[in-house]
């Protein structure tokens, strides 16, 4: 794979960390495992049994976890403290095929899976908002589908992927930009009638 392949792939990885941290853990040492990829040195870590089947025990927990308004919240929130740095090292392993992680690559894999989870959060919020259940579960199955989908999609076709990723990033950014100032602009103070 050239650089620009493997850069793309590296910033798609980084994001879909900031939306699903442990699928996308397990999904490529999946890979890697089963031998589907040829995973550069530093990524090599993530096809250990071990971090496979700790990866997928917390994909699991999450899973459900992700399902319940409020708890989800809470979740996230303990979570960013692991989605950035797992983004940053998924990002600068990929980019790194000699092992040596970069800081450059480090940074930007931070910063991907940052805005990724600010997004993800930021919409969570609003939804819990909302007094049912369904439309917090259809978001949250909705990224389940995602993580997957675009860990399948960003090793066979990575500039669609990244392509992908920008796009759905710009767009909900827009929605939780706009719904926030919908629901929370400040209503005009009330005049006091001094006659």
């Amino acid at each position: 794979m050239s650089d620009a392949h493997l850069f793309a792939i590296g910033v798609v990885l980084a994001w879909l960390a900031g939306v699903r941290v442990y699928l996308t853990v397990f999904g490529v040492g999946l890979a890697g495992f089963f031998g589907w990829l040829d995973l550069p040195q530093a990524l090599e870590v993530t096809a250990s049994p071990w971090v496979i089947g700790v990866s997928g025990v917390l994909a699991i927990a999450e899973f459900f976890a992700d399902k319940i308004p409020g708890v989800d919240s809470g979740w996230d929130l303990a979570h960013t403290l692991l989605r950035v740095p797992a983004g940053a090292f998924l990002a600068a392993a990929t980019m790194s095929p000699d092992g040596d992680l970069g800081i450059g690559t480090l940074a930007a894999g931070a910063g991907v899976a940052l805005t990724s989870h600010l997004i993800k959060s930021g919409s969570r919020a609003l939804l819990n908002t909302s007094p049912e259940p369904v439309s917090n579960w259809t978001a949250s199955i909705g990224e389940d589908v995602a993580t997957v989908g675009g860990l399948a999609l960003v090793f066979n076709y990575p500039w669609i992927a990244l392509a992908l990723v920008v796009l759905a990033s710009l767009t909900i950014g827009a929605l939780v930009w706009w719904l926030w100032r919908k629901i929370f602009r400040r209503q005009p103070r009330p005049t006091i009638d001094r006659t």
